[in-house]
Order: structure tokens, then sequence, then C-alpha cells
């Protein structure tokens, strides 16, 4: 008897096994296998801080990304990743199985959006790509931007964060707001203002705000980074012997400032009063007139060396460069004043 009923033991443990290894192997094959549970073309999952691996697997079977809640634990423990999973949004657009999810969300694959800011932009421009993006809207980004305790320690005299936003492409999380990228933009203008350039700014006795202004005049006049040493002597060597910078891109921000800037610069807005009016005013303006990038920012250390005090724009992109009044006249009446003539003649 007692022989007849181990025996239907061991059959018992050994059918169970066998189940077991059924059971095993066929999970095994259901964690690897991919799945797609939607019609849409894509859809996001939302992990939050704290989040159990229990409610995380309920979230991604609701979403279809995964064929059940069990199966993403399963693939969970097979993985060690219980206390690996990362906060963030997912972003899941193709069948992918169990393992591959779970991998994803514990290397913290979060779905980023990118903007980009071109160097040269205003507060204003970059509040409107800003806007036409899916981050916020206009009002928001020009709000962080006021934000000058950002930069207290780097400019006590920042009414805003002009010229402290710095140009780059970011990749930030869905849900990021206006303040979130502003914070990142500072971040980065940290990063490229070294503290070799703090020193060489010390070195010539410049505040890193007359540092910023001078790279965004020089931003503002050339996107050519070939040139931004040649823009660079010129202002320096004004600089140095008292000539007015004579900056056109000083005017139009005053005027836009004012509110009286329409496209077009004339004769009568080189008059008006503003202290961003560099035919008016001696020195560098206040402030920043917009955001340099890394060149034009390294190019205030190292311009040219040359003697020019003018320059004109030859209408492609680049500039033709003079040491005196006589040749800088010749200059502008070959590229600029002979242009219009052609193109008035066009319009006739």
């Amino acid at each position: 008897m007692l022989r007849k009923l181990l025996l239907l033991v061991v059959g018992i443990v050994g059918i169970l096994v066998v189940a077991g290894v059924v059971v095993i192997d066929m999970f095994r094959e259901r964690l690897s296998l991919p799945h797609r549970g939607y019609v849409t073309a894509e859809v996001f999952v939302d992990v939050r801080s704290g989040d159990s691996s229990r409610l995380i697997a309920k979230r991604l079977a609701d979403a279809g990304v995964v064929r059940d809640d069990l199966t993403f634990r399963l693939a969970v423990w097979q993985l060690g990743l219980a206390r690996s999973l990362q906060a963030g949004e997912y972003h899941f657009d193709r069948s992918m199985s169990a393992l591959e999810v779970a991998d994803q969300i514990s290397r913290g694959r979060v779905y980023l959006r990118s903007i980009t800011f071109p160097e040269g932009l205003t507060i204003e421009e970059m509040a409107a790509v800003f806007h036409n993006q899916p981050f916020g809207s206009y009002d928001d980004f020009l709000a962080a931007a006021q934000r000058v305790e950002l930069v207290a320690d780097l400019d006590t005299s920042a009414r805003n964060l002009e010229g402290y936003l710095f140009p780059e492409t970011y990749a930030l999380p869905r849900d990021a707001t206006a303040e979130d990228l502003v914070e990142a933009m500072v971040l980065q203008f940290r990063q490229v203002f070294t503290d070799a350039l703090r020193a060489e700014a010390r070195l010539r006795e410049l505040t890193i705000r007359e540092v910023v202004t001078l790279a965004s005049l020089i931003q503002k006049e050339t996107g050519r980074v070939d040139e931004h040493a040649l823009v660079s002597a010129v202002y320096t060597n004004r600089l140095r012997i008292g000539m007015p910078l004579q900056c056109d891109p000083t005017v139009i921000y005053g005027l836009q400032l004012d509110g009286l800037y329409d496209g077009n610069l004339t004769r009568e807005n080189l008059r008006h009063d503003s202290p961003y009016n560099t035919y008016v005013y001696g020195g560098l303006p206040p402030g920043p007139i917009a955001a340099p990038g890394r060149q034009a920012l390294e190019a205030v250390f190292k311009p040219a060396d040359v003697s020019y005090l003018y320059f004109v724009s030859r209408n492609d992109g680049t500039h033709e460069f003079a040491n005196t009044l006589r040749e800088h006249n010749r200059n502008v009446q070959r590229y600029q004043v002979r242009r219009l003539g052609r193109l008035r003649s066009k319009r006739q």
C-alpha cells in the first residue's frame, strides 16, 4: 500500500514537473513573441515615478503594447528588472516582444521631441519658434525668459535672459514646459562659456555681459563663421579708438523694443533716440541683442589681426572690409548703391 502511494506521489510530481516545463516553455515563447494590439499609428504610455511593475504592466496591456500584464511581469522577472524600470513617457509604433518592452523601459528610452533655435535669434523670435512646436505658447516662453535669477551670478544687470539662451537643438520630453526648456538653454550657455573664456574676459577687463553683447553684434552682422574674427576686429578697433560702432542690428533691436520697426531701416531710424542706437551713442549697447553661438563668443577674444574699421555686405552673405572711409565709400557704391540702381531699373 505504501509502495503504491509512493508511486502515485512520484507520478503526480512527474506530471507537475512536465506540466511546469511545458508552461515555462509556453511563456518563454510568449515573452519573445512580438505583439501589437493597437490599431493607431502610435501609442504613448506614461510611467510615473514610484509606479509598481504591476501598475506599469496594466498600463502597457491596456494600451495594447503587450498581450497581458502577466506576460510583461514575467518578462521583468526573467530579466531581473523589477527595480530598474524608469519613469517617463514611452513611445511605441511597432510590434515588440514583452522582453523588448521591458528592456526599453529599464534603459529609460523615453520619448523626446526636438526643438532647434538657430543662432542670432532674439527672445521674441525664440518664443515664436517655441509657439510653433507642441510645447506651449508664445507667452509661456516670454515669461520663462524673464527669469534673471538663472544668470544672477553671471550678470547682475540682466533684465531678461537675452543672449543667455544658447542656440542649439534640444531634445525634451513631451510634457516639458517653457521653464524646463529655458533652464536647459541657460545650462548649455554655461557649458559653452567655459572657465577659460571667463578667465579671458577677466584678463581683458570685460564683464560677461559685455562679452555676450559684443558676441551678439558679431552674430547678427554675419552668419559666416569665417567672418566672425574680421567683424570682431572691426568692432574691437572702433572701441579702442572711441569710434561709434554704427551697427545697424542694434538700431533695429532698439526700434523693435519701442515698437517702431516695420522691416525697413531708414535714415530717420538711424537718428532714433535709443540706448541701443550705436550711431547716436558710443561704446557697446546696454546689453545683448540676440543669442550668439559658440564661434561668435570665441571671436570676441580672437579678433583677426587686421586694422579694418568698416565693412559692407556684398549681398551674397559675405562682406567687403576696408581700412579707410574712402575705401568703404567705394565699396558701398559698388555693392549697395549700384545694386539699388539696378533693382529700380528692373522695376520700371
